[in-house]
């Protein structure tokens, strides 16, 4: 009864919300032409049903700059996670051979998985890894068109090389991303 009544307090929110913009409860957002978020409509991620989502409304200024700008650091973020979770999930099944640091015996195989490996590699280990996000960042992970946010030029996962060059395939990765 509580989860009900909570999402019915959102429906009829919602309904006053778009009553606000259209003139109508059941209105039709086509109605709505006044909106800056018409700007971003066809962009990439739009998706059914939602459409353009922005519930914090960052870009309810339609700004573009803007706009490209947040887009950006989205797929960018999207994509440090995908990263981020094969990294969790492949030790799991997967070690390394050999030494992570020689000089206090610590094998690859030694370090538990997950957050329990933070206390196990030495602070050493963990600078040299923020070292080389930050020169992979800074030096290599340059974009490659600024009209295009996330395009680094280099392809699937970023390490293949080679932008896709099929625009439905490009538009299929990148909505998958976003």
């Amino acid at each position: 009864e509580i989860a009900n009544g909570r999402l019915a307090m959102m429906a009829i929110i919602g309904m006053f919300f778009q009553d606000g913009l259209t003139g109508s409860a059941w209105g039709d957002w086509a109605l709505y032409t006044a909106s800056p978020l018409r700007a971003f409509e066809n962009e990439l991620g739009v998706q059914a049903p939602l459409g353009f989502w922005d519930p914090a409304g960052f870009c309810k200024s339609g700004d573009v700059e803007d706009f490209n700008q947040r887009r950006a650091a989205e797929i960018k973020h999207g994509r440090v996670a995908m990263y981020a979770t094969m990294g969790y999930i492949v030790p799991e099944y997967y070690k390394f051979p050999g030494f992570c640091s020689p000089s206090l015996n610590l094998k690859f195989a030694d370090i538990p998985n997950g957050i329990q490996a933070l206390n196990k590699v030495p602070l050493e280990g963990w600078l040299q890894w923020v070292a080389l996000c930050g020169l992979y960042e800074f030096v290599v992970n340059q974009p490659a068109d600024s009209k295009e946010p996330g395009n680094f030029g280099k392809g699937n996962l970023g390490i293949t090389g080679k932008s896709i060059e099929d625009p439905a395939k490009r538009t299929r990765g990148l909505n998958s991303e976003i």
